[in-house]
């Protein structure tokens, strides 16, 4: 079976643009099965406040999407600039040097790149 690699752009914080890339993440899921796709969503610029452990009302389903192997990535820079440190950060959040960094290398890699 082919192994699908994609990666989700977050670079907003929208609640309607959040609750659309989890469940087009959730649809993919259930498209390809969870054993065929590699997803990870990477959080820049206003993006990575939808990662933060405050009241979030999507906590459940990023750890939800977390536990089924969906790797949730937050910008250095965009923490920095804010002023925001990693306990701040829901617990499956790894902090990668750069957004845009993380999405050359994985574009150029052959990931397919998607922005809800």
């Amino acid at each position: 079976m082919k192994q699908y690699r994609v990666i989700f752009h977050l670079d907003e914080y929208n609640g309607v643009q959040i609750t659309t890339l989890l469940k087009n993440i959730e649809n993919l899921i259930t498209d390809l099965g969870e054993n065929n796709v590699q997803i990870e969503v990477v959080a820049n610029a206003e993006g990575v406040n939808a990662l933060l452990k405050r009241p979030n009302s999507h906590t459940d389903q990023i750890v939800k999407l977390a536990d089924k192997g969906v790797y949730f990535t937050a910008c250095a820079i965009a923490i920095h600039q804010i002023g925001l440190t990693k306990d701040k950060l829901l617990e499956p959040v790894d902090i990668v040097r750069s957004g845009i960094g993380e999405l050359v290398k994985r574009q150029t890699q052959g990931w397919v790149y998607i922005r809800p």
